[in-house]
């Protein structure tokens, strides 16, 4: 965030720009997110579920932390390959896991 977004209106620029991040997304793809310099946001269809979802980015950054204290030399993941393991686990033609019951 911008010096002027912190200093005029803090927390309504702090979900602006949430909202800027997911013009592109589907939200429900991803539920959670960070807003650097503040912390973690998450949702979803329950309280519940928006708990596991903050849960579940608490974990992924502290793999994330993890690796970096292994190796500092990690990198990310090439584009194609994350949105590989993506859809196949979450795209209209998912086939990773357990079918879902219909």
């Amino acid at each position: 965030m911008t010096e002027n977004e912190v200093t005029s209106d803090y927390e309504l620029n702090t979900g602006k720009v949430i909202v800027e991040r997911f013009e592109q997304l589907d939200p429900a793809a991803y539920p959670a997110c960070l807003v650097s310099g503040h912390g973690p946001f998450a949702w979803g269809k329950s309280g519940l579920e928006a708990v596991e979802n903050l849960l579940l980015l608490e974990t992924i950054a502290r793999m994330a932390v993890l690796t970096l204290q292994i190796n500092s030399g990690a990198t990310e993941l090439e584009p194609y390959l994350m949105r590989k393991h993506f859809e196949r686990k979450h795209g209209p033609r998912a086939y990773y896991g357990q079918k879902k019951e219909e």
